[in-house]
């Protein structure tokens, strides 16, 4: 049970925890289809939050972060390319000047842009200039970097307009994973609690609740939900961040276990077969590893897929490992598109046999935890990470991933 709820002896507590048992480990139905990128994965599921958090701890660990730096430092590849790639990039820069504002307007489609853009590179570049310390030891990125979370601390009240939600999912995950670099491997941030101040009234707020519009909203949301409870070590914030998730996720990516139709996500208010297909981009023929937006884009695809390994990525490193829960549609999810991005032959059944986009530097993450820590075959998956070597930035919520995540056993 959270650490805020009033005990009412202890029959109930055995009672609610049976029942919360009973939800979250149900096992699921042992009539899956065929896999079609490797073994069916094991399905487990743990309760709640960690006793106690562990720092850094929001993507990456202090153990993936020594194998990185051992691996750029012996000039080992492909992190070296990476490390190279992410060090000349604009977000590594010494002479950046972050671009803080004390209300971040953003409407659909970037229209208006008030600050919008500034805020999400201004964080992509605080958690590059994070790792760019940890690797080299230089001090001058780490002061770089809370020169830059000191910047925004000082200032940012508020995100308004209609994308006001998915703008502070993208820049509040991104945020904490800077944020918990710093802090807990540099030796002085004095603003750090302001900072903290500015994640837990500025930020989680906006995202706590998620949204019921595309998946990839509140899978942003969720993720930056999840990182900021981390850093503010906020348990209450954390089991309600991973209860979305778990809500989400299997209305997000379909398998052919859910039935005729893909499951719903709790409180979204579709209960009829035309409003589930509608919200499905109109498709109505479903297989194992199909998104919610397919048939809208594979890049917004790639941000659902994306968060969601991310999310299961930070549980992990807390000691609460949420991917054999989610093991089976990630890995089809990777698999289904991977394949028609390697540029397989996309069936008239598959959103009228075309598809738009492709996911971005979105699989090392996944395919590093489900492949090379779960020992599931994915070829197709596989093939499109090695070739998108090394992944860069999509320049939202996305960063280095190849540096970070590629081969990293820990």
């Amino acid at each position: 049970m959270r650490t805020g709820s009033i005990g009412r002896g202890l029959g109930l507590a055995t009672a609610l925890a049976a029942l919360l048992t009973a939800v979250f480990m149900a096992p699921a139905s042992a009539n899956r289809a065929a896999p079609a990128d490797g073994p069916r994965a094991v399905k487990a599921a743990t309760a709640a939050a960690p006793a106690s958090f562990t720092h850094p701890g929001v993507l990456v660990s202090r153990p993936q972060l020594d194998f990185v730096r051992g691996k750029v430092q012996a000039g080992a590849q492909p992190w070296k390319s990476a490390y190279d790639q992410m060090l000349a990039s604009k977000y590594a820069s010494l002479t950046r000047t972050a671009k803080p504002r004390a209300i971040v307007e953003c409407g659909s489609y970037s229209n208006p842009n008030y600050g919008c853009t500034d805020e999400r590179e201004d964080a992509i570049a605080a958690y590059t200039l994070a790792l760019a310390w940890y690797i080299t030891q230089d001090s001058r990125y780490a002061q770089k970097s809370i020169e830059i979370m000191d910047a925004w601390s000082a200032v940012i009240q508020d995100h308004t307009n209609s994308n006001a939600p998915l703008q502070t999912g993208w820049a509040g995950s991104s945020w904490p994973r800077a944020a918990e670099i710093i802090k807990y491997t540099y030796s002085s941030w004095p603003n750090s609690g302001r900072f903290a101040t500015m994640l837990r009234n500025v930020y989680l707020p906006k995202v706590i609740n998620g949204s019921n519009s595309n998946g990839n909203w509140e899978l942003s949301m969720t993720e930056a939900a999840i990182g900021i409870a981390v850093f503010l070590e906020d348990r209450t914030a954390y089991d309600k961040a991973v209860t979305k998730f778990r809500g989400r996720v299997p209305a997000y990516i379909y398998i052919a276990a859910d039935g005729a139709l893909p499951k719903t996500a709790p409180g979204s208010g579709l209960d009829t077969r035309d409003e589930i297909i509608g919200y499905w981009q109109g498709q109505s023929t479903f297989m194992d590893g199909l998104s919610q937006e397919t048939c809208r884009d594979l890049t917004h695809t790639g941000y659902g897929i994306s968060a969601i390994s991310h999310i299961a990525e930070t549980s992990r490193i807390q000691g609460q490992d949420l991917y054999p829960e989610i093991a089976e549609r990630l890995r089809h999810a990777l698999g289904l598109h991977a394949k028609y991005q390697l540029g397989a032959a996309v069936p008239s059944t598959l959103c009228g046999g075309t598809l738009k986009d492709n996911l971005g530097p979105i699989t090392e993450v996944g395919f590093n935890a489900l492949h090379n820590r779960m020992g599931i075959a994915m070829t197709n998956t596989q093939t499109l990470t090695e070739q998108q070597r090394p992944a860069g930035s999509n320049n939202l919520f996305v960063a280095w991933e190849t540096l970070t995540h590629a081969n990293n056993p820990n």
